[in-house]
């Protein structure tokens, strides 16, 4: 009894801290990017091509509707809601995800453990919620938390359970967002040939039905929205802590080579991938696999980088010396990049050390997390060591037989 009292002690006062620093945090962008999906929609909806709306932005310019077209139809009931309603969604949507995707993750690590699951994740999900990702994606009214919770279901339940569906989440999550797509290449490096060929299948044929449904918009897209970064912000814009990002600082307002952007960039995914196939921990092998779609993506902003809470879990999972390095790239998340320096509009190079750790901590801290993530141990050794036939298309006895045990804990309630 008095333990369940420390605990619950314990778990309100990190909520009510949490919650006193988001209240003092306020909400800075104002749903802004939500809001140029809702006007957007209307504006489609009252026959103006989908990708000629734009909305003017004081650091970036003009922003533009950048998703995908079957982004579009699901996106497209909102236009007829009142804003509050849709913002009200979103924001709860988010919340739920979050709560959500945290129990998958710290669940497992307390059940191996030995320690209380509601106790690991009473203090887990609030602590997520201080994080820049989250405070980015709430306030600007992000859809990123559908991508991530499509993501990990696939993983985390649908592949170790071989259902015929695996590879259907992440699948529908590239069709909405391209970012997931590094997933696809993930089943493929780790010889998930059915739920590969499922993912890829799945993408494509929501892309054709959206095209079906919206043929003009969807030509505008993939022949020219699709190709023009620019639409989506300047790429050397401080938030933009992608590897292209990094380089376009060092040379603003000129332009990086965009050759060397992309010898970098398949030179550092060439070992993330090889680092995630060769993961013996699922969560380990799945968050590297977002680390790498973050810095080689031409443009990855705060609210795309959901990575770090599944490599702190992963980081505290292992213990010991792994810790002060969960500690750290908690704090380096919470600080962000943009939540409280103000670095200017204007298109300047990085002209010091210190300015350029601060402008580009969480894409360097990317790097780290990829080099250096251990790979196996931790949630694996819950994996059974038997050993035979496996039973995914090309997968190694050792996974198959493994997997489905490790993601029994998982779906306790």
């Amino acid at each position: 009894m008095v333990i369940t009292l420390r605990r619950t002690a314990a778990v309100s006062a990190v909520a009510v801290a949490v919650g006193l620093f988001l209240w003092w945090y306020g909400n800075k962008h104002d749903f802004f990017d939500l809001k140029i999906y809702v006007s957007a929609m209307r504006s489609w909806q009252d026959g103006n091509p989908l990708y000629d709306y734009s909305q003017a932005d004081t650091v970036q310019g003009r922003l533009y509707f950048t998703y995908p077209p079957f982004a579009a139809l699901l996106l497209w009931p909102f236009g007829f809601l009142p804003l509050g309603a849709t913002i009200t969604i979103f924001t709860v949507g988010t919340v739920v995800a979050l709560a959500v995707t945290t129990w998958w993750l710290v669940a497992p690590v307390a059940r191996r453990h030995g320690w209380s699951r509601g106790f690991a994740v009473g203090l887990a999900v609030p602590l997520v919620f201080a994080l820049e990702m989250t405070r980015e994606t709430i306030t600007f009214g992000q859809l990123n938390m559908l991508l991530v919770v499509l993501v990990l279901a696939d993983l985390l339940f649908a592949l170790p359970a071989t259902s015929r569906w695996a590879g259907v989440g992440i699948g529908l999550a590239t069709a909405i967002k391209l970012f997931p797509g590094i997933f696809i290449v993930y089943l493929l490096v780790t010889r998930r040939w059915r739920a590969a060929a499922t993912a890829a299948a799945t993408a494509v044929a929501a892309t054709l039905v959206a095209a079906a449904v919206a043929p003009r918009d969807s030509w505008d897209f993939w022949t020219g929205a699709f190709w023009s970064t620019e639409r989506v912000g300047r790429t050397d814009y401080t938030g933009n802590q992608s590897l292209l990002g990094l380089l376009s600082r060092l040379v603003a307002p000129d332009q990086p080579s965009r050759a060397l952007w992309l010898v970098l960039a398949l030179a550092i995914g060439a070992y993330g991938m090889w680092r995630a196939a060769r993961a013996t921990d699922p969560v380990a092998g799945l968050t590297i696999t977002g680390l790498v779609g973050a810095v080689v993506s031409p443009i990855t902003w705060p609210h795309h980088l959901y990575w770090f809470v599944p490599a702190i879990v992963v980081l505290v999972d292992h213990g010991g010396r792994w810790r002060w390095l969960a500690l750290g790239t908690y704090a380096v998340a919470v600080l962000g990049v943009v939540s409280f320096t103000h670095w200017g509009a204007a298109p300047v190079p990085t002209d010091s050390v210190i300015e350029f750790l601060g402008r580009n901590a969480e894409v360097l801290l990317c790097l780290v997390l990829l080099a250096v993530l251990p790979i196996s141990g931790g949630m694996a050794s819950l994996r059974s060591a038997r050993t035979g036939a496996g039973t995914q298309e090309g997968e190694p006895a050792e996974r198959e037989t493994a997997e489905p045990e490790y993601q029994g804990g998982d779906r306790e309630p």
